[in-house]
């Protein structure tokens, strides 16, 4: 059975960006929060079966599985 594969997302504020990881088969993920320092904080995140539509609503985009991670490695 294949692994299901992680979605991406993020979106740009005035002076920060929020790019979040959702785990589809369990609804786990990462959010990650780059402030204008450069600093990036980390959590853990748990989501419901709503997330996708919330993440939409929220005016979230799609990213690539790269972008995140390496914004991830600079964390």
């Amino acid at each position: 059975m294949a692994k299901p594969i992680a979605h991406y997302f993020k979106r740009i504020f005035d002076d920060y960006q929020v790019l979040v990881m959702v785990n589809p088969s369990d609804f786990t993920g990462i959010e990650l929060i780059v402030h204008p320092d450069g600093t990036i904080e980390k959590t853990e995140m748990e989501f419901d079966e709503e997330i996708f539509e919330d993440l939409e609503e929220d005016e979230f985009k799609p990213c690539g599985a790269l972008e995140f991670q390496l914004t991830l490695a600079k964390g």
